[in-house]
């Protein structure tokens, strides 16, 4: 699987890593987070290092439908029913800065933006009020949204909320102007290595840098960001404040005409429609979004009923799309992941218990062309002492609701389900002596000892059928090949290796 962005982005030009180099800042992750705050150090004049594991955009940013946009599906309904007023107007406040700002850069670097009217329409009765209240959380905090019952899809809608001159682009043409720009004032860009840990000065020590280990060796920073979808640290627990979900999206060429819109469905299952310019041919490429679901919670049942497996997914938005769309030709098939905290608000600022020393951004709830940038905007006026905008602070103090304390207890009682019900699997289930078919994985029990053994182009492998983060039982995804932990969302390799996620190191070999 590879996304549109990935398939078809430029050369990136990064640079060798040096063996106990020192710099100012280490960021850890080459996305839109990592980046962004890198080029606004290194124009300060900080000595910037970024680290990524695979290559740059391959996580996230490379793997988003990358809107740029202020009305956000019914996320503003969801913010204002778990946090306070003060916190949602931060919120919106944050995310237009965060949207001007990538507008700014995007004119002055020659980057193609392409400006829509966003739409989060009903396809059901039920959603339109949804929709309605949307509109009516928007209005409140300044958006000019409009209700609206003139959408041009080909398919019944129940109205929609329409917020005009928002905005789209392809996200790795912004990356790779972004890495340039980073090297260009001085800093350096590192892709294939992973950074497996962190350790800060104790009190008594006169080296005042972080330690920053890595697959090849250690470097130092006096400060560290951590601009990897979610921390690679327990310091804070966000693994335990928010709930990793998976979404997915497919490009397609379309005979006719396509809408121009940027659409979002308010009702489940969530479909999200945009176009963009399709290099490999005249008009425009339609892309699909949705069939989303917490990570690794898939083809069993669960909490709530039956679970599809992630192909499954894919071939019901397939359908969905052959058949309001007829003739569509499918090119691309892509996944991405992303957090939702329990008051729909990111996590950005200093990790606990480091000194200020190392920070971080997460949360992002699949918002992250804005939230990205409003995050680097934040972390680098703190890792430069300077004085943090209003809405920064605001964000800051999110005092916890009641509406979000539920929430919270609830989804760590599913993480609790998730873990009976698949240790009670992989201690009762034993192994068939034949290996698994082509592109499939089981758990089980193999005399004493418990795997996941999965075959992938003929390879078969067998490791830990724990998580290495907190001993989940993992879940086979039958569309990416992947491990996938339902607990915290990390993820790993038929072979055991580290994708993403809070976990630090690999599964165990068997």
């Amino acid at each position: 699987m590879t996304s549109l962005w990935i398939d078809r982005a430029p050369h990136i030009e990064t640079d060798p890593f040096e063996q106990n180099a020192r710099y100012d800042v280490v960021v850890v992750g080459a996305g839109l987070t990592g980046l962004t705050t890198a080029l606004l150090l290194a124009r300060a004049g900080q000595r910037v290092a970024v680290i990524e594991s695979r290559r740059i955009g391959a996580v996230t940013t490379g793997n988003t439908t990358a809107k740029l946009s202020l009305l956000q599906g019914t996320h503003l309904q969801q913010i204002a029913a778990r946090a306070t007023r003060s916190a949602l107007e931060a919120y919106v406040e944050a995310n237009r800065e965060g949207q001007s700002w990538m507008l700014r850069y995007a004119a002055d670097h020659g980057i193609d933006v392409q400006r829509r009217d966003a739409y989060s329409y009903a396809e059901s009765e039920s959603g339109h009020r949804k929709v309605e209240q949307e509109h009516e959380v928007a209005r409140a905090v300044g958006l000019p949204t409009q209700l609206t019952d003139a959408l041009e899809l080909p398919y019944a809608t129940h109205g929609a909320v329409m917020l005009p001159d928002q905005a789209q682009f392809d996200p790795m043409q912004v990356l790779a102007t972004l890495a340039g720009d980073v090297r260009a004032h001085g800093g350096v860009v590192i892709d294939g290595v992973s950074v497996t840990g962190t350790r800060t000065p104790a009190a008594d020590d006169t080296a005042d840098l972080v330690e920053v280990t890595t697959s090849r060796a250690s470097v130092w920073g006096r400060r560290v960001v951590l601009a990897t979808g979610i921390p690679v640290m327990d310091r804070g627990l966000y693994w335990a404040r928010m709930t990793p979900q998976r979404s997915y999206a497919a490009a397609f060429r379309v005979p006719g005409s396509v809408p121009l819109g940027q659409y979002l469905s308010v009702d489940s299952p969530s479909r999200s429609v945009r176009t963009t310019p399709d290099h490999a041919g005249d008009g425009e490429l339609l892309v699909i979004g949705g069939a989303g679901h917490p990570v690794g919670r898939h083809g069993t049942d669960g909490p709530g009923g039956k679970n599809p497996s992630p192909a499954a997914r894919i071939a019901e938005l397939t359908a969905w799309t052959e058949q309001h769309w007829p003739g569509s030709q499918r090119t691309h098939v892509w996944s991405a992941q992303d957090y939702e905290p329990t008051d729909g608000i990111p996590f950005v600022g200093w990790v606990p218990f480091t000194k200020r020393r190392i920070a971080m951004a997460t949360g992002y709830d699949k918002w992250g062309m804005t939230n990205a940038v409003q995050a680097a905007l934040q972390l680098s006026a703190r890792l430069l002492d300077g004085e943090l905008p209003g809405w920064a602070e605001e964000m800051g103090r999110r005092p916890a609701m009641p509406r979000s304390i539920v929430e919270g207890i609830v989804a760590n009682a599913k993480v609790a389900w998730w873990y009976g019900r698949g240790l009670a699997h992989v201690l009762t289930t034993p192994l068939p002596a034949a290996a698994p078919a082509e592109g499939s994985g089981m758990t089980g029990r193999s005399g004493r000892r418990l795997e996941a053994v999965s075959r992938v182009d003929g390879r078969v492998c067998a490791v830990s059928p724990l998580c290495s983060h907190l001993g989940a039982p993992l879940n086979w995804n039958d569309l990416e090949r992947s491990w996938d932990c339902p607990a915290h969302g990390s993820r790993f390799a038929p072979d055991g290796r580290r994708l993403e996620g809070p976990a630090k190191t690999d599964l165990a070999p068997r």
